[in-house]
């Protein structure tokens, strides 16, 4: 586990490998701010990024020796871009992609000019994102792999509580994304249902968080048929999780809820081939819940939150269920099954409808749940849906302070028709364009109108298949958590509806 802390020793005194500085993109590139460092080594450092050629645009990495400038044998300078629009988000970014860049060194210092706990906050956890790695499954080649940095120090106020504060909120919520990255990396073979009912369990071990989980026998005598359809195919029989996190005096309940298919071939209707692997990422949802969970428990919220986790594996096997079956969820609705690919929203049905059954103030679902996301919004926003419009927005609005791209979509009425079904309540695919829109609307007929509710359809920016950058790692991203921490933060201060 890595190492953060703040210090209030001069910059240029700290026993580190490498210090970090920000330099923005004026006409005449400069370190950051006022004098964190003393002006005769600013001057120095300025010159010396000069000459090779720094730009100080956003998120460039630039290594220079120290030459005795300072104590670190090397200063690494990141551009912050243009310093009249480098919002907190910005900061994040640049923090991680500094601290990425130095895996295989064993501590860095980061120098913070203007320290502030929001400035403290998102420089923490930008550079905890970014110091990510992933390598439990490595056999030979794991000593090969650049460590992570063991240690960070920020320049700032030990003695202030603000910042302080700041430092431990930030290393929650680093600590839980990387948590659910963890989870979403796992191989199937290594992370079945039942084995994420104990990731559950391990996550919220000693936190003052009540856990349920229903086996298939379980599942059966409740008629989560959403569920237990899914799951026939597989071995490895499905689960559903029930976190509850209850503090003494809470006034508002939050649910959440996420979809854990720990791998989609497609079922019958099964997948191509080609990146089938990356569907071990079809938990994304379940991932971010027990992730969020731990972290609001340890946050201490005095706001009730419920997490549902129902987790099966979809596979072609000689009892999975077939195109033209039909299913009964908990609430009694009947499904006609006419895509078994369409299979997240079938175990998202049976936890949705056990989520509205409490009452609570807000459903916020998280999942990975259409392809269509992606061609709408591409693989870094995910796609906000739900009703009334206020809460769509308040969860939007949380999800832009907690540094997720989302964009709100609607729920056109029109859609709906597409998924009624000739002999059932309703059929689990309809009108492919806006395929997006339309998960969400066969999601909506599980949960009452008067109960708020919002979709978040993370579909690609929970895996990240490309290259790294800024925080965000190759791989699993952990998306939504930050998201399902912010609204749970807002229902307790009071400030989302």
């Amino acid at each position: 586990m890595t190492i953060v802390s703040l210090t209030s020793a001069p910059a240029t005194t700290l026993d580190v490998d490498a210090l970090i500085i920000g330099i923005t993109a004026e006409a005449r590139k400069h370190v950051d701010g006022p004098p964190a460092l003393p002006d005769d080594v600013r001057r120095e450092v300025d010159r010396m990024l000069e000459q090779v050629g720094a730009s100080g645009k956003l998120g460039e990495i630039t290594r220079i020796p120290s030459e005795g400038l300072v104590r670190a044998p090397m200063i690494v300078a990141v551009g912050l871009g243009d310093m009249r629009i480098l919002d907190t988000e910005k900061v994040r970014r640049t923090a991680g992609a500094a601290v990425r860049s130095l895996a295989g060194l064993r501590s860095a210092g980061i120098v913070v000019t203007s320290p502030d706990a929001p400035r403290i906050e998102a420089i923490v956890t930008g550079a905890l994102l970014g110091n990510y790695a992933f390598h439990d499954f490595r056999g030979v080649s794991a000593g090969a792999q650049s460590a992570p940095l063991e240690r960070i120090l920020i320049t700032g106020s030990p003695r202030d509580a603000e910042q302080r504060a700041a430092l431990e909120r930030a290393r929650i919520v680093s600590e839980a994304v990387c948590l659910a990255r963890d989870l979403v990396n796992t191989p199937p073979s290594a992370l079945s249902p039942e084995d994420v009912a104990h990731a559950a369990i391990d996550a919220v071990d000693r936190l003052p968080v009540r856990v349920e989980v229903w086996d298939e026998t379980g599942l059966a005598e409740l008629g989560c048929g959403g569920i237990l359809g899914v799951g026939q195919g597989s071995a490895n029989a499905p689960r559903l999780v029930r976190l509850e996190y209850s503090p003494r005096g809470a006034r508002r309940t939050l649910a959440i809820v996420g979809k854990g298919i720990t791998f989609d071939t497609g079922g019958i209707s099964i997948k191509p081939a080609q990146n089938m692997d990356h569907m071990k990422a079809d938990m994304s949802g379940a991932a971010a819940v027990i992730a969020a969970m731990n972290a609001i428990a340890r946050l201490r919220l005095p706001v009730r939150v419920v997490g549902w986790v129902p987790t099966a594996e979809n596979m072609p096997g000689g009892r999975a269920q077939r195109p033209g079956d039909i299913l009964t969820t908990y609430g009694g609705h009947t499904v006609e099954v006419l895509n078994t690919d369409a299979e997240g929203r079938l175990i998202l049905a049976d936890a949705l409808e056990m989520a509205a059954e409490e009452s609570p103030d807000l459903i916020v679902d998280a999942a990975t749940l259409t392809g269509a996301q992606s061609v709408a919004l591409g693989k870094r926003t995910s796609g906000v849906m739900g009703r009334p419009d206020a809460a769509r927005d308040g969860v939007w609005e949380a999800s832009r302070r907690a540094g997720e791209l989302m964009w709100p979509m609607p729920i056109p009425e029109e859609l709906r028709p597409s998924l009624d079904s000739p002999v059932a309540d309703i059929a689990n695919i309809g009108e492919r364009m806006g395929g997006m829109m339309t998960g969400a609307a066969f999601l909506a007929d599980f949960v009452p109108e008067d109960i708020p509710w919002v979709h978040l359809d993370i579909a690609g920016p929970a895996y990240n298949d490309g290259s790294s950058y800024g925080y965000t790692p190759k791989g699993g991203t952990g998306a939504a958590v930050r998201t399902f921490i912010q609204v749970a933060t807002d229902m307790a201060e009071g400030t989302l509806p």
